[in-house]
């Protein structure tokens, strides 16, 4: 039996140009998903940065697109990072891919000399909380009924980074 080796994701900054397929995945993830609007808005702040797993693609013809499999929007303020959106497309979950987007957003923390990386969790969301603990997130609080329209708590997580 023949096994194809998945194509090697490439993770880097959204553009403008993304936002359609950006909205594809957030709309899948999200009950009370962004509006473009606020996509659009997080792309100009200088202290917002949306990062994209992007799978490359090739038609029978040999020539190469790509595909937006799943999104991180995090805040660099100061010396935190806060991480406010993780979304994969759902026929790509539980492929590496959230890790691969947590793994660099950690990357770039380190380079601009971040002290402290910070989210918030749905308590029932236990796939992302096993991610976080993955990372050493540690939860340090909860946010009472911080998701409104359900009434649900968030969990309030953090992680010290190292200097290197």
């Amino acid at each position: 039996m023949a096994v194809r080796a998945r194509a090697r994701l490439e993770i880097r900054r959204m553009s403008p140009a993304d936002l359609e397929e950006v909205m594809v995945i957030e709309r899948a993830a999200f009950l009370h998903p962004w509006s473009p609007e606020l996509f659009r808005r997080e792309l100009e702040h200088d202290w917002s940065t949306i990062l994209v797993a992007v799978e490359p693609l090739t038609s029978a013809s040999g020539r190469g697109s790509e595909r937006i499999v799943g999104f991180l929007i995090y805040w660099l303020v100061h010396d935190e990072v806060h991480i406010l959106n993780v979304a994969v497309a759902p026929e790509q979950r539980r492929k590496g891919i959230a890790r691969m987007l947590m793994a660099e957003t950690e990357r770039r923390a380190h380079a601009a000399s971040a002290a402290l990386l910070t989210l918030e969790v749905r308590r029932s969301n236990q796939g992302a909380l096993e991610l976080y603990r993955g990372f050493e997130y540690r939860a340090v609080g909860v946010r009472a009924n911080y998701y409104v329209d359900e009434g649900e708590d968030a969990i309030v997580m953090v992680k010290e980074l190292k200097k290197r």
